[in-house]
């Protein structure tokens, strides 16, 4: 029979107290506040005493006086994505749902990411990584790859701080707005081409969808704003091959990180038929414009289900 968190069966997790803990303290708050609600309310229309619990600096205390038994991690961004939470839960000996301490710290880096998936033989765009706004405006000249270029900061999500640069202009003025956010400064070559997500699932891939943005990019406007024209195609149109390609890579970042319950993975596919991975997403969204939903949707599994069979594969990992 198929346990839960501390050899729970489904069955006796429906006992227990279930806290879904989101909003947080990072820039993808309000994402995290949707994720949140959604969670919480497909869990508590699935029969389970759910809790909702707004990350503070109080959580320990709200942990035990709330009696949370097991974790629904609704969080984005750092102090949620990052290992923080994670090990913090891990002392408290709370089961939680998603990646661990270590996969949780190396996947919200980009920069500490792309390294083992280059040591992995994932392809990834070429890269380079700067401590400073300065460092990286006296190598503009001097990159390994022409503009147009892509600048972002190594430890943010939801695209925040995002650019792609066609000109020096566009690339001082990134660097300047990227430099403001958590981690140190990745500067990629733009890789053109299609925009797809591949999710995986308690390692098997579970399919690939393609993002068409209204924008420039799928940036945080295309991905939350209401009417942004973004149009999401499941399965993504492509040929059997490369659509095989895009979960073999999705799955291989996500085993390559050690990660656990559900991922997304951000894909380029060129015109040439090239595969590059961007990114991973090791607690993707779950809202009603979220991909993981979607591709999952696309596979037979509706929004409640994919939320308990997350609940169902919380552990402690350490």
């Amino acid at each position: 029979m198929t346990t839960g968190p501390r050899g729970f069966t489904p069955a006796e997790l429906k006992a227990r107290r279930v806290g879904v803990l989101y909003g947080g303290l990072s820039s993808e708050r309000e994402v995290s506040l949707r994720t949140g609600a959604a969670v919480s309310g497909a869990l508590k229309g699935l029969g389970y005493d759910v809790v909702e619990i707004d990350v503070g600096k109080d959580l320990p205390a709200r942990l035990i006086a709330e009696k949370v038994d097991v974790a629904w991690l609704a969080l984005h961004g750092r102090f949620g994505e990052d290992g923080c939470i994670q090990g913090l839960l891990e002392a408290m000996f709370i089961p939680y749902t998603g990646s661990g301490v270590m996969a949780s710290a190396v996947g919200m880096d980009k920069v500490y990411a792309k390294e083992i998936f280059v040591a992995r033989g994932i392809p990834t765009p070429p890269y380079r990584a700067f401590d400073s706004a300065e460092g990286a405006l006296a190598e503009a000249d001097r990159l390994p790859f022409p503009f147009p270029v892509v600048v972002k900061p190594s430890r943010e999500g939801s695209s925040v701080g995002v650019h792609i640069c066609k000109t020096r202009e566009e690339y001082t003025a990134a660097v300047q707005d990227a430099s403001k956010h958590a981690g140190t400064l990745l500067v990629e070559q733009f890789i053109k081409g299609r925009e797809v997500q591949g999710g995986v699932l308690d390692n098997e891939a579970l399919g690939v969808i393609e993002v068409k943005a209204a924008r420039e990019f799928y940036d945080y406007e295309a991905k939350y704003k209401a009417g942004s024209g973004t149009q999401y195609l499941f399965p993504a149109p492509l040929p059997p091959d490369l659509y095989a390609r895009v979960n073999e890579v999705s799955l291989g970042a996500h085993k390559a990180l050690g990660c656990s319950g559900g991922s997304r993975s951000d894909v380029i596919v060129t015109e040439s038929g090239d595969v590059f991975l961007l990114e991973i997403n090791t607690l993707p969204g779950m809202t009603a414009s979220s991909l993981l939903p979607k591709i999952a949707a696309g596979r037979g599994i509706d929004f409640p289900a994919l939320c308990e069979r997350l609940l169902q594969g919380a552990s402690l990992k350490a």
